[in-house]
């Protein structure tokens, strides 16, 4: 049972988003001192432990910085690039609205690849799927595979800015590679991946039939299902921090 330390995982959770909103809001500006770890635990109604780690968090984000015996302060955000850093990711929240720009970028990506494919890149494609699906078959992580998937896809759009995109996301184009996806969901990890499988498998049926329509809708329809089920990972959250 790991309930003790999904709860823990959760709270911490809680503190980042309450934290980074009001950094963002501007209601802490850079320069501006946090407060201490007593007044965040009884803020917050946490442990000491669970607003730690909600600093180290922000602290690897790049939002603030622990000056050892003086306190923790909120860092000036560097304003180069479209700011999609994965590291820029903290929260389901944003997770879900980098999930809202997927939908709209990788939907064109998946039909332009449909017609301009090459057989070589339905080869990559092919490789990249069984790579995932043999991944999840055995209990491995599958997202390094599952994140080439995308980008080849990208890639063989033949339009190099589709590929920059989702390469400055990183790892933050999979879901799962930021937060525990089947945990928060409270479903079975088996049946979360088949899902997962199925829906890859039919954008690569749709491309290598050269067929543009049905990928975008393929692709619509994956990206969606993990939109509406981090949605429903969101309302379970929140019902645990309230």
């Amino acid at each position: 049972m790991n309930l003790p330390q999904r709860k823990h995982r959760s709270l911490a959770q809680g503190v980042v988003e309450q934290i980074s909103a009001v950094i963002r809001q501007g209601m802490l500006k850079p320069g501006d001192k946090l407060p201490t770890e007593s007044s965040l635990m009884s803020q917050h109604g946490v442990s000491r432990t669970v607003v730690r780690e909600a600093i180290s968090h922000l602290q690897a984000a790049g939002l603030v910085q622990t000056r050892h015996g003086i306190g923790t302060f909120v860092l000036e955000r560097p304003q180069a690039g479209l700011g999609l850093e994965a590291e820029n990711m903290l929260t389901l929240r944003d997770v879900l609205s980098i999930l809202e720009l997927r939908i709209g970028v990788e939907t064109e990506t998946a039909g332009l690849a449909a017609s301009r494919r090459t057989e070589e890149q339905v080869d990559e494609l092919a490789a990249a799927l069984r790579e995932m699906q043999q991944a999840m078959a055995e209990g491995r992580s599958a997202v390094e595979a599952d994140k080439r998937f995308h980008l080849l896809i990208a890639q063989s759009t033949g339009n190099r800015y589709f590929v920059d995109i989702l390469e400055q996301l990183g790892n933050a184009i999979i879901p799962r590679a930021r937060l525990n996806t089947p945990v928060l969901e409270q479903d079975k990890p088996a049946d979360f991946l088949e899902r997962v499988s199925r829906e890859h498998d039919d954008i690569f049926r749709a491309i290598e039939r050269r067929d543009p329509e049905a990928a975008r809708a393929a692709m619509r329809m994956h990206l969606s299902n993990s939109r509406e089920r981090l949605v429903q990972a969101q309302r379970r959250l929140e019902n645990m921090l309230n």
